[in-house]
């Protein structure tokens, strides 16, 4: 399984995060490990079709993120 960690923007309290993590969990092939003010880390069986599905669930939910290197 890979894993991977999202930087993601405008998320500024615990509601933020309860938000994002629901966003990520509901992302059929996604697990969530960790979810914290600016960054999530993500686990998933294909880690590039996976970044971009979190990325797409995370601008639905109204956040911008971007693939941590």
């Amino acid at each position: 399984m890979a894993e991977f960690t999202l930087r993601i923007d405008g998320m500024h309290c615990g509601s933020c995060v309860r938000r994002v993590s629901q966003a990520l969990a509901a992302t059929e092939g996604l697990k969530v490990e960790e979810v914290r003010l600016g960054a999530a880390r993500v686990q998933a069986m294909d880690a590039t079709e996976a970044v971009n599905l979190a990325i797409a669930a995370l601008a639905k939910a109204g956040y911008t993120a971007q693939l941590e290197r």
